[in-house]
């Protein structure tokens, strides 16, 4: 039988699968369909020091082969998801690993949060770090090096927990934000976040979301993704956890030869709600087909022209 586990910064995953930060939710919706304790890990809906609403609707719209989104990151709260969620995933998720994925406005947001977190029994921390730096005109923490340093460095001071940082591809060089994180502390990186997208109504002339612009998720950006996660792969040494448009088995292969250790599932499952199941029986698979007994004896196998 394959050896579906894999070792992300000295954290155990059962398997390679992680949901995607907000397309899981804090995985409420689920459980009626299997047991949240079949997947690797699960990277829980992006959260704030303090709750927020989120945006105006319109805020999904559908695009080929893959959704816009602006919800604004609605969530109920650090404090919220410890006293209301966290307890019941780590009791129904028995050896699910449980990511908190968190954001903020500010430096000041995001150590308030990974306090929080350092006291709770979260397993690991992932900072969305697409947001805007409130304080530095509205541009996003991790569309420059200097800022995606930043907080990285700040996080990594106030918690002992292992840290992802997840990176953005709206950017000149991605390699260069992860070899930045990695200096200041990063555990492991998560790459990538959404594209930056827009769609407009051709009747009124408008744009389909009331916030103009959104994030541009599912198979549309998957090769997008995979040279991202190639061209991590040769900056760094942490390992890598890869996203964007992955719906299958053959997905996943592509990705770890890329380089990742490990992948995150979101757009897919709202097709495919078992998408994820699907994918660890096709590894399974391919290993026994192929005589692999360890993941990690493809991570970045690609062999360039």
């Amino acid at each position: 039988m394959a050896d579906l586990s894999v070792k992300i910064a000295g954290v155990e995953f059962k398997n390679p699968v992680i949901m995607a930060s907000g397309a899981y939710g804090n995985g409420e919706c689920y459980t009626d369909l299997y047991p949240i304790s079949e997947l690797g890990g699960i990277s829980c809906k992006g959260m704030t020091i303090e709750p927020k609403m989120g945006n105006i609707p319109p805020r999904i719209a559908e695009t080929p082969s893959g959704i816009l989104n602006s919800v604004g990151l609605q969530n109920i709260g650090v404090r919220g998801f410890v006293d209301y969620y966290l307890d019941g995933l780590k009791e129904d998720g028995k050896g699910t690993v449980i990511i908190a994925n968190v954001a903020g406005a500010t430096l000041e947001d995001y150590i308030a949060a990974a306090e929080v977190l350092e006291n709770s029994s979260v397993d690991m921390i992932e900072l969305n770090i697409s947001c805007p730096n409130v304080k530095a005109g509205g541009a996003t923490w991790g569309v420059t090096c200097e800022g995606a340093a930043a907080v990285t460095k700040a996080v990594r001071a106030t918690t002992k927990k292992p840290l992802i940082v997840k990176l953005t591809p709206n950017v000149t060089s991605i390699a260069d934000i992860a070899k930045a994180v990695e200096a200041e502390g990063a555990d492991s990186i998560s790459v990538i976040n959404t594209l930056l997208g827009m769609r407009i109504d051709i009747r009124n002339r408008r744009p389909i979301l009331h916030n103009n612009v959104g994030g541009l998720s599912g198979p549309a950006i998957f090769p997008v993704a995979v040279r991202c996660v190639w061209q991590c792969f040769n900056a760094v040494k942490i390992p890598i956890i890869g996203m964007g448009g992955i719906s299958t088995w053959e997905d996943t292969v592509e990705m770890m030869l890329a380089g990742a250790s490990a992948i995150q599932m979101g757009t897919a499952i709202f097709t495919d709600p078992y998408a994820p199941l699907k994918v660890t029986e096709g590894l399974a698979k391919y290993m026994d087909d192929n005589g692999i007994k360890s993941l990690s004896e493809i991570v970045g196998q690609v062999k360039p022209w």
